[in-house]
Formats: structure tokens, C-alpha cells, sequence
């Protein structure tokens, strides 16, 4: 029976035929934050790694590149637990981008049936075991990489995002596969291997993109199904997307955290709860740190990688944004920005007013004493 044959029409058919299995590979990804800056030049001299050139089969422009290129470094193999395939040593990559993001991608060969295909997707929905692979794999590079780090900081949080990365000749030709195997590929992007209902399974499939005859790309927001024979190239803007969503996240969640201490810093000058002698510089400074290092990280997130117009990875990197809401995010964090701005300016101005008021004051117990003073001669 032909690989085109390995996906039959039918659940029964999928327990007949249990012993043929599909080949792919599961590609995870796992982006961190770790910190400010990375001085990418001190970085190359701390741990073998090269500048990380962006894949360029035919359909890529040379105008697609990283700026700056991002340094690419490749730890030791890592042994995890998945469901479905059991123990197994996963190829690793690392990129480190100079706003001190780091991207580990784990790549898993696998071979397996559909429903088996699908209860590893299910156990996937807990990313609990790959986040903590690839976090095994980076804290060596980590703790190696610390002295080119500006105010390293390397918190808790993960963002993850699996692809199911098929050969062409591995599944039935794609309108077939989308014809009579709508529910499988949506359980795989969704992550559930249970059944779901029609509006569910158009919604999951809605976003996709096709460039020759036997691709397919389908991403949702936890998970995509890759129909391609070189896809090295759009592997990079997934990860890439992913990378800046985690970004994107991690400098909404800290502007969050400065405008909860802005408005407390209000609040207490609203309340003059603080003495005259004890100016808010410090605090004022920090608002303004924060104000300008977010600005920078929103900047170079966003212009690390350029991918507009009409070109094949331009629109795979608008299906995932699309996904990803990153332009919500964005808004976000530009209304963020504007409110610290003001946040900022309201407690200069409250600062300024109150140093005002006490200079005021002591202007007038001056002249008083003097007065006093000339009546008592």
C-alpha cells in the first residue's frame, strides 16, 4: 500500500490498518526571556556559536534577514517522555537574540499511526514536559552567557508552540486531506484528540496557506500542521512569531507591574503622604527607565525580522500574527506606553507642585521672621 494510503477514511479502517505509520517530525519551540540586552559579539566569545543566516530556499528574497543576526548555538541532546513515541533524544537548537530573547527548538522524528498522531497532540495541550527540556537544555548556556547580559532575568514564564512537519509523500494529496480528513488535522492543530463539532473544525482550518500543489500550512494558536519538503525557511518565522509573542507578553506583563507602582506613587503624593525632604527622583528615574526600555524592546522585537509585502513567508508570518493577536498585543503595549507617559508626567507634575508649594511656605515663614523681627527691633 502507497504512503498515500496511510491515512484511512474511517476511525475503522485507522484500527485495521494500525500497523502503518505516518513519518514527520515534531518540531517544539520554546522562547524565554533572559534579561535586557545581549552583547552578541561578547556572546561568541563565551560559547562556540555563529551568526544565524536565515534559510534562503527559492522562494525566499535575500531582502528577508535578520537584523542583527542573532548568534545560533546547538547544546547537547535532550531526553524527554512523550506520550505515544515513549523516551527519546531530541535534537536542540538555540537562538539568542541581542534583546535577550532565546528560542530552544527540540526536533522529535516520530512515526506513527493517525489516532496515535492524535493522542500525542492531546497530551501536547500539557507543555508542561517539553518547556521543561528545553529549559534543561538552556540554563548551561545561560549561566555561560550571563557575563554579556545586561540586568539578566530569567523568570518562570515559557511561551511553546508545536508543529507537526509532514513530506508530501508521507500523507494523501492535500484537497483529499482536507476533503475526508478535515477533524484529524484540527485535532492535531487543536491539540484535542477528542471529537469536535463542524463550526470547531472550520474555525481550527479557516487559516491556511498553500504554495505549490503539495504544501499546506495550517497554523492555530497552540499548534500548525506543515505539509512541506523544504520548509526550513518558514520553520524560522514560526519561531520567530512565537518568540516575539513571548515578548510581546513579557513587556506588557512589566509595564503592568510600573503602572501599578506609578499609581502608587501617585496616590501617596495625592495623599502627601511623603515628606518634603525626600524628593521622588528615584522613583521618577525609574518610571523613566522603564518608559525607554520598553520603547527599545517593543522596537527591536518588532524590527528584528522585517516580513511585509506579498511574498510566501510574508503571508505565513500574517496567518500567525493573526493567531497570535499580535496586533492586539501591540496595541497593548502601546497603550501601556502612553499611559506611563502620562503616569509619568502627572507625577513630575504633582513632584513639581509640591516642591512648589513648600518653597511657598518657606518663603512666607521668612518673611515673617523678618517682619518680627523689624517690630522687635
Amino acid at each position: 500500500m502507497s504512503s498515500s494510503d496511510a491515512l484511512p477514511d474511517s476511525p475503522a479502517s485507522d484500527r485495521d490498518d494500525a500497523a502503518l505509520a505516518i513519518p514527520g517530525v515534531l518540531h517544539v519551540f520554546v522562547a524565554f526571556d533572559w534579561g535586557e540586552e545581549v552583547d552578541l559579539e561578547h556572546a561568541r566569545r563565551l560559547v562556540p556559536s555563529e551568526p544565524h543566516a536565515f534559510p534562503r530556499p527559492r522562494r525566499t528574497p535575500s531582502s528577508i534577514a535578520y537584523r542583527p543576526s542573532p548568534l545560533q548555538i546547538e547544546p547537547a541532546p535532550v531526553t524527554l517522555e512523550l506520550a505515544e513515541i515513549g523516551v527519546v533524544e531530541a535534537r536542540v537548537e538555540a537562538t539568542v537574540f541581542d534583546f535577550a530573547a532565546a528560542s530552544i527548538a527540540l526536533s522529535v522524528p516520530f512515526r506513527l499511526t493517525p489516532s496515535a498522531l492524535l493522542g500525542l497532540a492531546g497530551s501536547l495541550a500539557d507543555a508542561s514536559v517539553p518547556a521543561q527540556a528545553a529549559r534543561s537544555a538552556a540554563e548551561p548556556l545561560f549561566q555561560r552567557l550571563l557575563p554579556a547580559i545586561q540586568r539578566p532575568q530569567w523568570g518562570h514564564t515559557s511561551e511553546e508552540y508545536f508543529v507537526f512537519a509532514f513530506d508530501p509523500g508521507a500523507l494523501p494529496p492535500v484537497p483529499q486531506l482536507l476533503a475526508d480528513r478535515a477533524a484529524w488535522l484540527a485535532g492535531l492543530v487543536r491539540l484535542d484528540p477528542e471529537p469536535l463539532v463542524a463550526e470547531e473544525i472550520a474555525e481550527a482550518l479557516r487559516i491556511q496557506l498553500r504554495y505549490r500543489p503539495t504544501d499546506l500550512f495550517v497554523p492555530d494558536w497552540a499548534a500548525a500542521v506543515l505539509i512541506d519538503q523544504d520548509c526550513a525557511d518558514t520553520l524560522q518565522v514560526i519561531e520567530f512569531a512565537n518568540l516575539q509573542l513571548s515578548e510581546f507578553r513579557e513587556i506588557d506583563d512589566r509595564l503592568d507591574q510600573q503602572l501599578a507602582a506609578a499609581y502608587g506613587l501617585m496616590h501617596a503624593l495625592a495623599q502627601r503622604r511623603l515628606p518634603f525632604w525626600r524628593p521622588q527622583t528615584r522613583q521618577m528615574r525609574a518610571l523613566g527607565e522603564i518608559k525607554v526600555e520598553a520603547n527599545t524592546m517593543f522596537e527591536r522585537t518588532s524590527n528584528a525580522l522585517k516580513l511585509v509585502g506579498d511574498q510566501y513567508l510574508a503571508r505565513v508570518n500574517r496567518l500567525l500574527a493573526e493567531r497570535f493577536h499580535l496586533e492586539a498585543w501591540e496595541q497593548s503595549i502601546r497603550r501601556s506606553l502612553e499611559v506611563l507617559e502620562g503616569g509619568y508626567q502627572v507625577v513630575s507634575d504633582q513632584a513639581a507642585g509640591y516642591r512648589a508649594e513648600v518653597l511657598e511656605a518657606i518663603i512666607a515663614v521668612l518673611i515673617l521672621v523678618d517682619v518680627l523681627t523689624t517690630l522687635l527691633g
